[in-house]
Order: structure tokens, then C-alpha cells, then sequence
């Protein structure tokens, strides 16, 4: 029994090998049709090659039948994994069915609604601030926690896309390829000014580049520097990106702005999506209710 092991596991090797083979040149293929068929973003193609990698490697083929995806999709419900875990890998099983010529179409389970908690409080948002090494992290802290915009539209930020007279930051192609002009408070563009004249650039140039190089800042630069500012104000959460952006809208919140200003400075395009901020925001909800609360004595 253990020759015929030993004489069995070349054999088995070559089919691992023809089958990874074969799901490197389908998996190419595969991307290629969402560029050119889908006209899908990078980062989502790479999301769904990802995805179907893992989906056709579990499977064992790279042509599984409808049953076996939907065994699949079963077995991660009754895993119990996360909602943007299913959606997102049944929008990519949707994706590759079409890609070979395969009707599927799954079921979105409720979304949840979650409470967004942890945010920065303004002292310390001013606390990281203050810990900024140089101008160069105190503009790209400021830029974040002021204009709220994602991570990845700082990094594409050109100098001709500030108006530093206007207190006003345009956002070009951003989530789901959408322009928009968001404010930033006087403070942040004085910031911007002492940036500008410690490091001048041309207004067509990107705002913020790599130090060494010169090359476009990248997302994962932007995070490691939240991060280790974050640490060296010795602020105990996780600080990240995005978490500026929620923080900005619950400041915000707690002085008191309307909740159509909140939506227009994220660039929301529903007033759904932004109001899990005043759900999360208990405090904003106790002095409302405090202050208009019927009086029974």
C-alpha cells in the first residue's frame, strides 16, 4: 500500500500542477473580460480574481456546475461569515458565470447596520497633530481629518485641486468615479500654505509624493503614517485612514451640523449611508432629547 502511494504521488503532482496552470490562464482571462466587458475598477478586479482563486481552487475546477457554486455560497452561510464576505463573493461567482456564458444570480442576505464607534475625539485629532514631525505629516493628517476625503483620493490630490483662497478641495474621479468639492476649515489651509513653501510644486503636480523618490504617495504610506503618529501621541485605538473621515462626521455632528452638511462634505449619494452617523452618535441624541424633551412635572 505504500509503493502504490509513493508510485501514485507524481502522478497526483502533475494534476495540481496542470490544474494551477489552468486556472492562471483562465484567471487571466477572466480579468481581462472585466476590463474589457465590465469596465470594472482595478482594485475590484483584483477583489474578484481573488475571490474566484480561492472559490475554483475549493472546487477543484475551473468550470464547477451551477449546483456546486450554490453549495459553495450554502457553506458560507452556514460558516457564519461576515455580509461583505458573502456579497462580495457572490458578486464574483455572478461575475465569472457571465464569463462563461453561465446564468447566476444570488441572493443578498440584509445588510446590517452597524454602529460606527472608536472615532477620534477633536483633542485628539489636535493631539496628533501637534505629535507631526514636520509640516510634510501635519499637511497630510490635516488634509484628512478636515476634508474627510478617502485615502486613496489624497494620494490622486494634485495642488490645482485645493483652492486655498476658497478653503475648498475638489475630488476628481473619486468613489464610483464621481467629482466633487468638499470644504476644509481655514486652519488646514494655512497648513497647506507652510506645506507648499517648505516643498513647491507645480500646480499639475501631485500634492503629496515619497520623500526618496518622488514617487506618487501610496495608500499603504498614508496608513503607516497615521499609524505611527498615532503611537507617538500615545492614543490607545486603532488609527487609520477612513477613521478620519468618520470622525470628521462626528465632530461635526457634535457641534451641531445639520445632517444634509454631513452628507454633502462625505459626498454621499444617499442620506441612508450617512445616517449611521447619528445612529452611532449617542451623545448627539441625549442633548437633543435632553433639550426638547416634554416637561411632565
Amino acid at each position: 500500500q505504500k509503493k502504490r502511494v509513493e508510485s501514485e504521488s507524481p502522478k497526483q503532482k502533475l494534476k495540481q500542477n496542470k490544474m494551477h496552470n489552468k486556472l492562471n490562464l483562465t484567471l487571466r482571462s477572466f480579468k481581462n473580460y472585466l476590463v474589457v466587458n465590465r469596465g470594472l475598477e482595478p482594485i475590484t478586479i483584483h477583489g474578484y480574481s481573488d475571490c474566484m482563486r480561492r472559490v475554483l481552487t475549493r472546487l477543484g475546477t475551473t468550470r464547477p456546475s451551477n449546483r456546486k457554486f450554490r453549495r459553495y455560497v450554502m457553506g458560507m452561510y452556514k460558516k457564519e461569515y461576515s455580509y461583505s464576505h458573502i456579497v462580495n463573493s457572490c458578486l464574483a461567482i455572478e461575475r465569472y458565470g457571465e464569463f462563461i456564458h453561465r446564468r447566476l444570480k444570488f441572493g443578498r442576505p440584509r445588510k446590517p447596520k452597524p454602529i460606527i464607534k472608536d472615532t477620534l475625539s477633536e483633542a485628539e485629532v489636535t493631539l496628533m497633530l501637534a505629535f507631526a514631525k514636520n509640516v510634510r505629516e501635519k499637511a497630510i493628517m490635516a488634509v484628512l481629518a478636515y476634508s474627510g476625503i478617502r485615502n486613496k483620493e489624497l494620494c490622486s490630490l494634485k495642488v490645482q485641486d485645493v483652492d486655498l483662497s476658497n478653503n475648498s478641495v475638489r475630488v476628481l474621479a473619486g468613489k464610483g468615479k464621481k467629482d466633487g468639492v468638499v470644504c476644509i476649515a481655514p486652519e488646514c489651509s494655512k497648513i497647506l500654505t507652510a506645506y507648499l513653501e517648505k516643498y513647491p510644486r507645480q500646480s499639475e503636480d501631485l500634492m503629496f509624493t515619497t520623500l526618496r523618490h518622488n514617487n506618487k504617495y501610496h495608500t499603504n504610506d498614508a496608513r503607516k503614517l497615521l499609524k505611527v503618529v498615532a503611537r507617538r501621541a500615545k492614543i490607545a485605538k486603532r488609527v487609520y485612514p477612513h477613521l478620519m473621515r468618520h470622525s470628521l462626521a462626528t465632530n461635526l455632528l457634535n457641534r451641531g451640523a445639520n445632517i444634509f452638511t454631513v452628507q454633502q462634505q462625505l459626498r454621499h449619494s444617499f442620506i441612508d449611508t450617512t445616517m449611521v452617523y447619528l445612529r452611532s452618535n449617542v451623545n448627539r441624541i441625549q442633548s437633543e432629547y435632553q433639550f426638547y424633551a416634554p416637561s411632565y412635572a
